[in-house]
Formats: structure tokens, sequence, C-alpha cells
């Protein structure tokens, strides 16, 4: 029996999952974030959190390292080759062999499409778009915060939100049914209230208020909010400037385009008018035709897919 290891790692948690050759899965781990680029520790320690996570499968499959026969990893914050090597390097030194480590945009492909070419689209935590062409060709665009003007993750949407709110309450702009379940959520309905939630949201409180602002967005947008709907227009535009760089920079057959969008803006939270808004910029940008994949499945299971790809091949 073969033991192949797949592992999505994010900023925020790491999927770990053992498979075998049929693409079974023998066991699964979670673990903290991953991404070097927001650990004090950087490689060394995402490599520590990646090796804790192999190790915990490891012991459920009643295996050793040495008898993993391969490794492929999506890592958030892999960027740049010199990346890829600095995270090989703490791998290497801590005793992992057979793996390999790509962007985890890529592994959504995989996910979504199997060996077909594809445009994963990514916004979670962070934002990044990638491509697999007909030729096999990859490319990555975004993923480096506002340097690349990333939009539509959780963090952007939480921060557009807290502003809609404060021109709603301080600069008295706009009403907006943003503040409005804003402040069902927490008793802010006034500016000393909204600057002491401040306090809140940049310490120990940080990840719920971002959570109550995210879903703020999303109440108000299907309720056809002026301000919210607003926000939806920047971030689709933004999307089609992403997906469209994928048309302009690679090569794909005639035919339909698969689109794979994922991470939990994309695919968890209730709410169909930003998608619908992409498909329209989509629609105006390109006389190409799309097929748009919700990923309804864990992006781990991409790994295992790529790892089998490269085994036939």
């Amino acid at each position: 029996m073969k033991n192949y290891i797949g592992i999505d790692g994010g900023g925020t948690k790491t999927s770990f999952a053992l498979f075998d050759e049929n693409k079974n899965i023998r066991a699964t781990a979670e673990g903290t974030g991953s991404n070097h680029e927001t650990l004090p520790g950087s490689f060394e320690q995402a490599a520590n959190v990646i090796m804790d996570g192999i190790n915990e499968l490891c012991r459920q499959g009643g295996i050793t390292v040495k008898e993993i026969d391969a490794v492929l990893m999506g890592l958030a914050g892999i960027d740049h080759p010199y990346q890829m090597e600095a995270m090989s390097e703490e791998l290497e030194d801590l005793g992992l062999e057979n793996f390999s480590i790509y962007n985890d945009g890529f592994i959504v492909i995989k996910a979504g499409v199997g060996a077909g070419p594809g445009i994963g689209y990514n916004c979670g935590t962070g934002t990044c778009c990638n491509s697999i062409d007909s030729r096999g060709e990859m490319l990555q665009i975004g993923g480096f915060s506002e340097l690349s003007g990333d939009v539509g993750n959780g963090h952007w949407i939480a921060i557009e939100a807290f502003r809609i709110v404060y021109d709603d309450i301080c600069l008295k702009k706009r009403k907006s049914l943003v503040s409005e379940y804003f402040a069902q959520q927490t008793g802010v309905k006034d500016k000393d209230g909204l600057l002491m939630s401040l306090i809140k949201i940049q310490g120990l409180e940080k990840e719920k208020y971002i959570r109550i602002l995210i879903d703020a967005f999303f109440f108000a947008l299907n309720k056809d909010d002026e301000a919210a709907l607003e926000v939806a227009d920047v971030m689709a535009k933004r999307g089609a400037d992403f997906i469209c760089g994928h048309l302009n920079n690679m090569t794909f057959d005639p035919g339909t385009i698969n689109i794979i969008l994922s991470g939990s803006i994309h695919t968890k939270l209730p709410s169909d008018v930003y998608i619908n808004k992409l498909k329209e910029a989509m629609a105006l940008r390109s006389e190409r035709s799309f097929n748009y994949i919700k990923l309804n499945k864990k992006p781990v299971i991409g790994c295992i897919n790529w790892i089998i790809e490269k085994a036939e091949n």
C-alpha cells in the first residue's frame, strides 16, 4: 500500500490528510496556520507546524515518516522560488523527503477539475488567483495584499464594513444596514461606542469582530443596501481583473474555461449577489464562456489528485 500525504496550509489553519493509492483517506489532522509570512518564526515555525501534522498522520496511520511515498503541499505565502527553497530547506532539516511545495491556489484547481486546465480564484483569509493552462503552464496573480490590489478576502471585507459603519455613524454620510446589523450584535450605536470598539477589534476580540463585520456586510448585501452593493462592485471588478490577467497571459484551448471559486467568501457565506456581479463583469470583459465551480470539497483533495497524476505520468 502506498502512503501519500496532502497538505493545505493557510493563514489560520492547516489541513492534513493521509491517502492510499486509491485516493482513500486513511487519516486526517488539523493544525495552526502555516503561512510563514504571518508567523513570528517565519519558515522555521511554519515547517514545524507542517511536521507536527505529518507526524500526527503517521501516528494515526501506524507508519513512519520514512514510509511516506510522497507529500504534496499547497501553502499560502509561497509566492516566489526563493520562498519554496527556504521552506524546502527547513523541512529537509527536519527529515522530510519526497515532497513537493506549491502555492495553495494551485491545489484548488486540482481539487476542482483534476488534471484539466482552469483558473482558481480564492478569497478566504487572503486573496490569490492561480491558473494552470492547457499546456500545463502555471501562473499566480495577486497574493501580495495591498501591493497587488487584493480585495474580497475576509479581512478586506471587515475593513470595508467598518468604514461603512464609520461613515454612517461618524460622518452621517449615508444610512446603511451594515450599521444596523453591527449595532444589533455589539450594542454600538454612536461615535464614542464605535471608537471604543476599535480597542476590541485590535485586541483579543479581533476575530469575533471581524466575523461580525463580515456577517454585517453580507446581511446588508442580501437586502440590496447601497453601500454594500458599492463594495461588491469593487470586489467583482477586481476579481474580473485577476481572472482576465490569466486569460491575457496564459493559453487556454477553445471552449469553456473552468473557474474554480474557493475560500469562505466564495463558498460558505449566504450570498450570491457578489458572485453574480463577478459573472456579469466577466461577461463584459471577455467573449469566452466560463463554467463557475464553487469548490464543495476540501482543497487538500487537490493534493492527492496531483500526486496520482504525477505518478501516472
